[in-house]
């Protein structure tokens, strides 16, 4: 699995913490910036630079930190195919995954402290879609999936 990883000035010091996790479990990541508190991107460009790159293939899952998360998930989620969420706990996270088939999870580096972000991405990662679901769901959420496609191309066109 390929990760892209990426913050504003905002989320920096979070995605440094994260950026040790990741090396120190053996993931296979890129850090697409901001890589340094002199370089600063916004928010706006770091999301949709990462979302283009996960939505084309080259990266199948990303990290992206802002102040809440609510904006890198909002400039994230404009990518047909893209669903970013942003996460406040290791539950949510993992339901992301499991239920919504997010590639994108995104983290409020004012609001989730170090330890409990190191958690949350061990879960987003380490869950697959619809895994440990009961049938009956998974089935359900697999038609759900498909009933959104269909939204998508009927905004964004096939």
């Amino acid at each position: 699995m390929k990760i892209a990883i990426g913050s504003d000035k905002s989320g920096f010091s979070l995605k440094e913490a994260i950026k040790a996790f990741l090396k120190e479990h053996h993931y296979d990541f890129a850090d697409l910036g901001t890589t340094n508190l002199n370089e600063i991107k916004p928010y706006y460009q770091v999301a949709s630079a990462i979302a283009s790159l996960v939505q084309n293939g080259t990266y199948d899952r990303a990290i992206l930190i802002c102040g809440t998360g609510a904006g890198m998930s909002i400039v994230a989620n404009k990518y047909k195919g893209i669903q970013a969420v942003a996460c406040e706990s290791i539950y949510a996270a993992k339901m992301a995954r499991a239920v919504n088939g997010a590639q994108i999870l995104c983290l409020g580096g004012w609001i989730v402290a170090p330890e409990l972000a190191l958690e949350m991405v061990r879960a987003f990662l380490d869950t697959g879609w619809l895994q440990d679901l009961e049938e009956w769901r998974k089935t359900w959420l697999s038609n759900a999936a498909r009933k959104v496609a269909e939204i998508e191309d009927e905004i964004y066109g096939s």
